[in-house]
């Protein structure tokens, strides 16, 4: 049993005096673990019957179901493939919140390790942009390997404080999703060494810190646009008091609902949302967008692999952008970003190297199937596919085709893409990106 602090439990006994001892009782029970499925690649009804398995759907989210924490989602080439996110059920309620428009500017202010992010870039279907920034350079980082798993390829990551941000996107975006710095209560289960945490700091060090990040992301947001902040933990002073404080400050904005899920009541740790509007009228961002108005010189190697893989171009060449060999496609809405501390800027195409071109596996990610004229679709249950995730070199079946020419293939899981790999006489030399390795 958990040893919550003294402090901890007089808290949850002024919340809710009828339901603490219900409260209580709720941490005897399992931890509950959930996926959500990445609609940028299926639909749910699809990943269900690709899996093959009957799974309980999460209530207040759609996209996600309950699994059995015994079982390694992760140690899954379906995990691999982009195809879900690992994520406890009421982390899912947040995103699920904010409405998102096709179109949309969105900014994640706490982003890492990229729950909500994935959720908000599968909801923005490819269109508008999001930017996704977390202040540890280091969480940043698993950041955005999780959105490029998920072939999101309109989106800039950055490791910025929320003051800086502010300076540089004064009311320029259509949504804004802070889940934010907290003492997280609702992490004791999954965490017990968060107990120890909370009587170091505690619910009043991350309140002043909510406040502030809280002020920031109002003045990003455009009039009529929407925000949704949120925490894990349970303390009115994080909380509400947190919102009330927002309101106090900001009077355009305006508080729609707050949402509590608690451990007792649902199958999940328990989390808070608050789903917050600013007056006024939307309008278009007047920034400019600072894609090359004509495409760079010295990319000879990339059309040649695009044709060697047929893989046909739809690029807007005004967009593609060659910085120091590495090669970038820019999403359409992409802002002025000098000054920042940039992870990542736009879609990773790839490595330029004397002429010749060496794909990522972001590249990979964001394609379908059927982008691509060479692809080694590889069943499910075939070994090669974990020897390929392991960066193995593997060989080429004479199931795969009936011809196996040499060149750059499109190596895919059950018609689902994982990585490139660069086919010589039927043997396939590994291109998946080591930092993505199956351990």
């Amino acid at each position: 049993m958990i040893q919550f602090p003294e402090k901890f439990l007089d808290e949850i006994r002024a919340l809710i005096p009828e339901e603490y001892d219900d409260f209580i009782k709720s941490y005897e029970k399992p931890m509950n673990y959930g996926l959500r499925v990445n609609t940028l690649k299926l639909s749910p009804e699809e990943y269900l019957q690709l899996s093959g398995e009957q799974l309980c759907p999460v209530p207040w989210n759609e996209l996600g179901f309950y699994y059995d924490g015994s079982q390694k989602y992760t140690k899954n080439p379906l995990y691999h493939a982009g195809l879900y996110y690992i994520q406890e059920p009421s982390a899912m309620r947040p995103a699920h919140l904010l409405p998102v428009d096709e179109g949309d500017v969105i900014l994640d202010m706490c982003a890492a390790p990229g729950g909500k992010s994935t959720a908000l870039g599968a909801k923005l279907k490819g269109t508008g942009l999001l930017v996704s920034n977390d202040i540890s350079a280091s969480r940043a980082k698993a950041l955005l390997k999780n959105i490029e798993f998920f072939g999101i390829k309109n989106s800039l990551v950055l490791s910025e404080d929320p003051s800086r941000l502010a300076q540089a996107f004064p009311e320029y975006f259509d949504k804004v999703i802070i889940d934010a710095p907290c003492s997280g209560e609702g992490m004791f289960r999954r965490k017990p060494s968060m107990t120890a945490n909370w009587e170091k700091f505690g619910p009043e060090y991350f309140g002043q810190i909510q406040r502030k990040i809280l002020l920031n992301g109002a003045d990003m947001l455009k009039p009529g646009g929407y925000m949704v902040y949120s925490t894990c933990t349970f303390s009115g002073y994080e909380d509400e008091q947190s919102v009330e404080y927002l309101l106090e400050n900001r009077p355009e904005m305006t508080c729609i609902t707050m949402e509590r899920l608690w451990p007792h009541q649902v199958d999940g740790e328990g989390h808070f949302c608050a789903l917050l509007k600013k007056a006024g009228e939307p309008a278009p961002s007047a920034a400019v967008p600072v894609y090359m108005s004509k495409e760079p010189s010295g990319l000879d190697g990339f059309w040649d692999f695009l044709s060697g893989a047929q893989i046909e171009d739809t690029f807007d060449h005004n967009r593609l952008v060659l910085q120091k060999g590495s090669l970038y496609y820019f999403p359409k809405h992409m802002p002025d970003f000098k000054g920042l501390h940039v992870i990542r800027n736009g879609w990773y195409l790839g490595e330029l190297k004397k002429n010749r071109f060496e794909p990522s596996g972001a590249f990979a990610r964001a394609l379908k199937k059927e982008d691509c004229g060479h692809v080694l679709d590889l069943p499910l249950s075939d070994p090669r596919v974990v020897k390929y995730l392991k960066c193995e070199t593997i060989e080429a079946d004479t199931q795969d085709t009936d011809v196996l020419e040499n060149g750059w293939y499109l190596v895919c899981v059950a018609g689902y893409p994982l990585g490139f790999g660069k086919m010589n006489n039927g043997t396939l030399k590994n291109k998946y990106p080591v930092g993505w390795r199956w351990e």
